[in-house]
This record gives C-alpha cells, sequence and structure tokens, in this order.
C-alpha cells in the first residue's frame, strides 16, 4: 500500500499509467512527445532528502542490466523511433515516475520495459517541462542541384 504523500505524488504526474505498447500506436516523434509529456509539471521533488535511493538505484546492476536492454530494443532510437538515432549519451526514461516507496518495496515496474523508453537529453527535458521546442529537429535531406536554403 503506497504512502499518501507518494499517492498525492502519483496523481500529480500520473493521470495515466503509460506503457510502451499504447506509446507503440504513436508513430511519430511529436505524437509520442505529446502521449508521455508531463505538462511542464515539475518543481516538486519526488526524491527530495532521499536522493541517495535514486543515486544507488541508478548505477546497481539491474538498472544497468535492463537499460542495455531497452537501448538494444529501441536501436538505439530517441522514443524508439527508427530515423532518429542518439548520437550521444542515451538516457533510459520510465514513462512513469518512480518514487522513493517503489525503491523501498523493490517494485517490479521499475525495471520492466513496458514503462521504459529510449530518448536523448533534450527529448528528456521536452518531456518534464513540457516543451516541444525542446525536441530534436529533423535533419533536412539535400539532393543533387538542390538550391533552396532550409
Amino acid at each position: 500500500m503506497l504512502c499518501a504523500v507518494t499517492r498525492a505524488k502519483r496523481a500529480l504526474v500520473n493521470t495515466m499509467i503509460k506503457t510502451y505498447r499504447e506509446l507503440r500506436r504513436r508513430e511519430t516523434l511529436e505524437e509520442r512527445f505529446q502521449y508521455l509529456s508531463l505538462g511542464g509539471r515539475v518543481g516538486y521533488s519526488i526524491f527530495g532528502f532521499e536522493r541517495w535511493m535514486n543515486q544507488k538505484f541508478y548505477t546497481s546492476k539491474q538498472w544497468r542490466d535492463i537499460r542495455n536492454v531497452i537501448i538494444a530494443r529501441d536501436n538505439g532510437c530517441d522514443l524508439g523511433i527508427e530515423g532518429h538515432e542518439i548520437h550521444d549519451r542515451v538516457l533510459i526514461h520510465h514513462m512513469n515516475p518512480i518514487t522513493p516507496e517503489d525503491l523501498r518495496k523493490g517494485l517490479g515496474h521499475v525495471l520492466d520495459p513496458e514503462f521504459l523508453i529510449c530518448v536523448r537529453h533534450s527529448t528528456h527535458n521536452a518531456i518534464h517541462y513540457g516543451d516541444a521546442k525542446l525536441l530534436p529537429r529533423q535533419v533536412i535531406q539535400r539532393t543533387a542541384g538542390d538550391t533552396k536554403l532550409w
């Protein structure tokens, strides 16, 4: 059973449980961003003084192992979309924010691939801050004889 504070934080952040299966139904980066966007609901601390739990979790062998599985599943692509390869650091995003209570109780959903997705840093910020302007822009393919500037 979740404590009242954890339930309140979950209610604030999650109006619904987000899943990889549902995310895959959305074809474009923008549609997937809209599905995952937290609408700029930041400014409260989920971990606060228990930040050490978060840091310990993200350096654990279990996390490193599942991280590798997610990167392979998504081919290292932003939001799992081919053509949006991540060429620097790949982040693994929890589609449903985790809490200290989740880590204390060892709830399996924090390591469940159904609730995880590859993102680049700018996409991760866009999701958390609800700002689509932070999403990466699509590269315009140039062709022979193309004289029009971007």
